[in-house]
């Protein structure tokens, strides 16, 4: 059985097949009258939604490597209606949940075969002080454990939540089919073309300029690169890895029958899905932010983080313990100074902007894109006022107090796990490690 090499994504075309060829690289001088910066989630949605309502506008985008190449094509495949900030969750969730749904619909009617399946998010108390902290949550959506086991049987799970409004998805044939839906109806997109200054009125690129009425800053994780933006969001590393194709016996025993997604309540986020294929997927964060907001490829590969994920899928999943791991990959997510992801159109500079999902970020980026060409085109909905749009941002500190900062929520994220195992009562830094991850 064929395993990839360390670093390359489960939902990346497979190293052995001829990767589709790479799009043209932008050259010259280009006009239109929105340009997009990034082709991942953001700034696909943005050109989707723009070029269905409104076919008669040039829309360009323009990426530095290929479709997908960053945080759209490398992540878990929630698509939740999950938002970082505990302050606004209550508020964003109905136009999310709509969102999860959206996203459905829009797969169907592009033909895009992406997995799509809609079966809810399970999140499980596998400790003491997890079930506490969760059913007192909870309230009367508490399953106890026997329930929680009717949609999958996770080790030493105490009881747990099923959220409906999430689905299971495969994100690189999303963000692949969705860059053919937008070529489709119209949108010029070229690929190994990086933005090396954003201005209004123009995106300077390695070999050429587009000049646009809009720009569209769709670039998450990658911003900190970008000349003035290095703290506007940290670049924060979440790592995966996946399993080879289970036997049915092995799911027999999980007991795992439908495509739920799966999480549990402890501080440092696990998250976990059962691919159409029968893999697992299995994630998490805790790999150290790296100081100055560097990217680079070799931090995708954090050896001991990989070695505690398969530990944890071994706890969490102990039939599929001796499953060869085939896939080990990871890449930056963006976490904003207050945890919150913003919508943001200045009308005065034709400059625009979303993102800073912190992770949760396959539903939102479509409700931002769908918002910021609802902004653009002068459109007012429910989506134009919601609370993330046109917030002010707080950046984060110059170095080393970023370094400190959000190494430091890590750490404390951890203590506060172990601390809860260790005791079997919630700890008080859980709190603390609310407080600062909820937007207040």
């Amino acid at each position: 059985m064929l395993v990839s090499p360390t670093g390359w994504s489960l939902w990346s075309d497979a190293p052995t097949r001829q990767p589709r060829p790479p799009r043209s690289r932008a050259r010259g001088a280009l006009t239109a009258d929105v340009c997009v910066v990034g082709a991942g989630y953001t700034g696909l949605w943005t050109a989707y939604y723009l070029a269905t309502t409104h076919p008669a506008l040039r829309v360009v985008v323009v990426e530095k490597e290929t479709v997908g190449f960053g945080a759209s094509g490398r992540n878990g495949g929630w698509c939740s209606a999950l938002f970082p900030a505990t302050a606004l969750a209550g508020q964003m969730r109905p136009a999310l949940a709509d969102t999860v749904e959206e996203i459905g619909a829009v797969t169907r009617e592009e033909g895009i075969d992406c997995d799509f399946t809609r079966a809810g998010l399970l999140t499980v108390a596998t400790t003491p002080a997890q079930a506490a902290r969760l059913r007192r949550e909870a309230g009367p959506d508490w399953l106890d454990a026997a329930e929680a086991a009717r949609f999958v049987r996770v080790a030493g799970a105490e009881g747990g939540v099923l959220d409906p409004d999430c689905a299971a998805v495969h994100p690189g044939r999303l963000v692949r089919g969705l860059a053919d839906a937008v070529e489709r109806r119209g949108v010029t997109l070229f690929e190994r073309s990086r933005a090396r200054r954003i201005v209004p009125g123009r995106v300077v690129l390695d070999d050429g300029v587009v000049r646009a009425d809009v720009i569209v800053r769709a670039t998450e994780a990658y911003t900190a690169a970008l000349p003035g933006a290095r703290r506007d969001v940290a670049p924060v590393y979440s790592l995966l890895v996946a399993t080879e194709p289970l036997p049915p016996a092995v799911w027999e025993e999980i007991g795992w029958e439908h495509r739920v997604t799966v999480g549990d309540a402890r501080h440092t986020v696990i998250h976990a899905q059962r691919t159409a294929d029968g893999r697992i997927v299995l994630g998490g964060h805790g790999t150290p932010y790296h100081f100055g907001s560097r990217v680079r490829p070799s931090f995708d590969v954090e050896p001991a983080i990989f070695d505690q994920l398969r530990r944890t899928l071994a706890t969490l999943f102990p039939a599929a313990a001796q499953a060869r791991i085939t896939h080990r990959w990871g890449g930056p997510l963006a976490v904003p100074r207050d945890w919150t992801p913003v919508v943001h159109l200045d009308r005065g500079t034709g400059l625009a902007h979303a993102g800073g999902y912190v992770g949760d970020g396959v539903t939102a980026s479509a409700l931002a894109g769908r918002t910021l060409a609802e902004l653009i085109t002068g459109r007012s909905s429910e989506r134009t006022g919601l609370p993330w749009v046109g917030r002010d941002r707080r950046r984060w500190e110059p170095e080393p107090l970023r370094w400190l900062g959000v190494n430091g929520g890590t750490l404390l994220a951890a203590a506060a796990d172990a601390r809860e195992n260790r005791t079997g009562h919630p700890s008080r830094l859980g709190a603390v490690v609310t407080a600062l991850t909820s937007g207040r």
